[in-house]
């Protein structure tokens, strides 16, 4: 709730006593102080795992691998809050490259690597129903690094026919795949994450793309809406 102050609190800002002093449009207000969510999934603790290994190993790396670092973060970018580009430090692609390259089972790099480069992965063909929820590429990568790649495979929760776009709301669904895969079957690895989807809830927002396990780099994302469809009659 919002308390509008009496002119002798004019001049009061923060929190105290579970209460914050805010500002809105030249006008003081006291509302409840948030307490935010303190609830941390599984693969959340998993990521702040991963950064904070690469954190503390990055403290311990030597002046010349600091600076060979900074060097090559010179030439990459990154992207704002506002989705423009922006320039990164060599903490930062430290940090990016070793997240994936960790995430892949390997071993974090104290010198930077030869980047070379990922290709987008193909569309691929989804298909849910309730027994089963297949994702199928329409064709392999051909790049010279086709045998480093490692493909990522994210989904939402179900949601609601209402909803136009929850790829934000994607995480990673089952183990790391090949880069050349056949028709993989996904649903008992995303039931356990999420759920089921319902006539109800049938939408799932998916997105994949490629990971070069050696160097960290990441391809661009492919994206996909699918709909709950009727189960396909027996034979």
């Amino acid at each position: 709730m919002k308390y509008i102050p009496s002119i002798a609190f004019e001049e009061m800002s923060g929190s105290a006593k579970g209460v914050t002093a805010a500002k809105s449009r030249g006008r003081k207000y006291i509302r409840n102080k948030g307490t935010g969510s303190h609830v941390r999934t599984a693969a959340q603790s998993s990521v702040k795992s991963i950064f904070r290994q690469l954190s503390q190993s990055w403290k311990s790396l030597t002046n010349e691998q600091i600076m060979a670092w900074t060097q090559l973060a010179q030439s990459q970018a990154g992207r704002s809050v506002l989705g423009t580009s922006s320039k990164i430090t060599g903490a930062n692609l430290y940090m990016r490259l070793n997240y994936w390259i960790v995430f892949c089972g390997g071993t974090a790099l104290t010198t930077p690597p030869t980047l070379r480069g990922v290709e987008a992965p193909s569309d691929a063909e989804i298909v849910l129903n309730p027994t089963t929820f297949t994702f199928t590429l329409a064709a392999n990568p051909t790049g010279a690094n086709k045998a480093d790649l490692k493909m990522v495979i994210m989904a939402s929760a179900p949601q609601s026919n209402g909803v136009s776009n929850a790829y934000a709301k994607a995480t990673a669904i089952g183990d790391l795949q090949t880069a050349e895969v056949d028709e993989l079957n996904i649903k008992a690895a995303y039931d356990a994450k999420y759920g089921t989807p319902s006539d109800a809830a049938p939408k799932v927002f998916v997105k994949w793309l490629y990971v070069d396990s050696k160097t960290g780099e990441v391809s661009g994302e492919k994206m996909k809406v699918v709909k709950l469809a009727a189960a396909a009659p027996t034979t």
